[in-house]
């Protein structure tokens, strides 16, 4: 290990330490206290709202001299509406119900009760990149959920997630005499900081990761070695199947709002066509793509099918499409050439709608709408942080706060 390593690793573990100090009294903080501090990071991002700008301003105006695409540079862009738009999802948050935190399953032997409860998991980190309105959603997730964080972004999003955490969550957590140190960011924009988080089995149990495929799952693996589990969202790209019964305005449409940000992994990424309507399909799909600046890519294809164009900061701007010989063969491709994050049926057809998304195994499935609605704010009215594709039990789809928990037996005597 080298020395900067080293520097590296001590700054991360100095972060884990001061969050799983703080973590026993967060866990233990009243509904009342919790739901107040969401309400101040609300308050403080309107009263905080230039100096929040001015470094976002810096690391877009940063990102930019350094080439980085349009895609991502909308995902690093802090805005007005946008600040707007995470005070209201953080008081939404704070109206949320909270988690019932023991629930009776029943009687054994004996006179006992068995309880089953919810349990705080200590601390959790996070990594992920250029997405600076992330490090309010995985606080405040992390917050209500009572678990203490260690957070840690790029160079590109670092300025704008420093204010983040100082301006806004940290007094936000103090005003209601939570300690502040139960959310720390990694000061550090080395890369190292990633691999040396998910290696603190004994701070920092679990991991949420974020980012690019190949980079995410190598954090993974990482972890893994090391006893660490983790919640990655490294892979995207929706995918979207025009049935033979499609209504093909409504098709055209779906295309256009599947692709009205291309940075985030819910967009469109796979366009299926039914080979009985691929000719005739075809022509007003292209107009639609052509007018949006997208270059579609079709047959004969020399890249992986299902190719996230996402993670591509050259080729962004690209959708893939292909025929298909109907559902079965297009919910085959979906499962196997994509990630399974997501996948829509267009069509008029309900017996077909069925047979399509009970033939779909991803995680999520739409009919008749866009793959943009799998996001945990869209779908369950709370920010989210990250979506699990993980063919394994536990949360799959949006995590939000009510999956961030262990659970425990509890065996009681009866009263």
């Amino acid at each position: 290990m080298t020395v900067l390593d080293t520097t590296v690793m001590d700054a991360v573990a100095a972060c884990a330490v001061a969050a799983k100090k703080a973590a026993p009294a967060l866990a233990a903080a009243p509904d009342e206290a919790v739901d107040a501090a969401l309400g101040e990071m609300a308050a403080r991002l309107s009263s905080a709202r230039q100096t929040v700008l001015q470094a976002n301003a810096e690391d877009v105006e940063a990102a930019q001299r350094d080439g980085m695409s349009s895609g991502l540079l909308d995902r690093l862009r802090i805005t007005e509406q946008r600040l707007v738009d995470m005070a209201e999802q953080l008081r939404l948050l704070a109206a949320a119900p909270h988690p019932v935190r023991e629930t009776e399953l029943g009687e054994l032997p004996g006179g006992l009760r068995l309880l089953e409860r919810r349990r705080p998991v200590g601390v959790i980190g996070a990594n992920y990149e250029a997405r600076p309105n992330v490090t309010v959603d995985v606080a405040s997730q992390l917050v209500k959920s009572r678990n203490a964080g260690v957070l840690r972004t790029g160079s590109a999003a670092l300025r704008s997630a420093t204010v983040l955490t100082d301006a806004v969550i940290a007094p936000a957590l103090s005003d209601v005499d939570i300690d502040p140190d139960a959310i720390q960011l990694v000061p550090s924009a080395d890369r190292a900081a990633a691999g040396a988080l998910v290696q603190l089995p004994h701070l920092v149990p679990l991991v949420i990761l974020r980012g690019s495929g190949d980079s995410t799952r190598e954090l993974g693996r990482l972890a893994a070695q090391h006893g660490v589990r983790t919640l990655a969202h490294a892979d995207g790209g929706g995918v979207l199947y025009l049935d033979a019964d499609a209504d093909l305005d409504l098709a055209r449409d779906l295309v256009a709002r599947g692709l009205d940000r291309l940075g985030v992994c819910n967009r469109l990424n796979l366009l299926l066509i039914h080979r009985n309507v691929y000719d005739s399909a075809l022509p007003g799909i292209l107009d639609t793509l052509r007018s949006l600046d997208i270059r579609p890519s079709l047959p004969p294809h020399d890249h992986a099918l299902g190719y996230e164009w996402a993670l591509d900061a050259d080729r962004e701007s690209t959708v893939t499409i292909a025929p298909v010989d109907d559902l079965t063969h297009a919910a085959r491709t979906a499962n196997e050439e994509t990630s399974g994050l997501a996948a829509t049926i267009v069509t008029a057809n309900p017996q077909a709608a069925d047979a399509f998304m009970a033939a779909y195994t991803g995680t999520g499935v739409f009919w008749n709408t866009t793959t943009r609605l799998l996001d945990g704010f869209k779908l369950l009215g709370v920010p989210e942080t990250g979506i699990n594709i993980d063919k394994v039990p536990g949360p799959r789809g949006p995590v939000t706060y009510p999956d961030l928990c262990l659970r425990q037996y509890a065996v009681v005597p009866r009263p």
